[in-house]
């Protein structure tokens, strides 16, 4: 299977997750709190979702498959409700670029982990000297942005 049109997809994707912070800013100052905005971005998240899963089809969405997973699993959810009230907090203070730097770093830092033992069923794949040049390289890029 062809990796390429899956990166220009992902890419595509994160230059629309870069505007989520500056609108859910403005929807925050339009409601007078971050945790509004929150809800509400999340709710529209909600809708959105549950119009693709109509449309796209239910797949294999059943009580069975919902009761099948460790409880745990559902935090995702909890992950993406505070990735966007982080943003709304965060980005207005540091700017769009600084707060998705230090998320990537983060991002990076946790997937290396996670990779590096296997964690959720992950092929292992051992943190490496490469590995953390890399890793390096992307702080030095975060420090970079914060300085110029």
């Amino acid at each position: 299977m062809p990796v390429i049109p899956y990166m220009i997809a992902a890419i595509c994707v994160g230059v629309l997750v870069s505007a989520q912070p500056p609108l859910n800013a403005i929807l925050s100052r339009a409601l007078g709190g971050a945790y509004a905005a929150t809800f509400i971005s999340v709710l529209v998240a909600l809708m959105f979702s549950l119009l693709v899963l109509a449309v796209a089809g239910k797949g294999g969405l059943s009580g069975a498959a919902l009761i099948s997973v460790p409880w745990w699993v559902y935090l995702a959810g909890v992950v993406g409700a505070l990735f966007v009230g982080a943003g709304v907090v965060i980005a207005p203070v540091t700017g769009a670029l600084l707060f998705f730097v230090c998320i990537l770093t983060g991002q990076l830092l946790g997937a290396m982990i996670m990779d590096h033992y296997g964690a959720f069923g992950l092929i292992v794949r051992e943190v490496s000297v490469l590995r953390l040049a890399g890793f390096a390289l992307v702080l030095a890029g975060a420090l970079m942005v914060q300085l110029g």
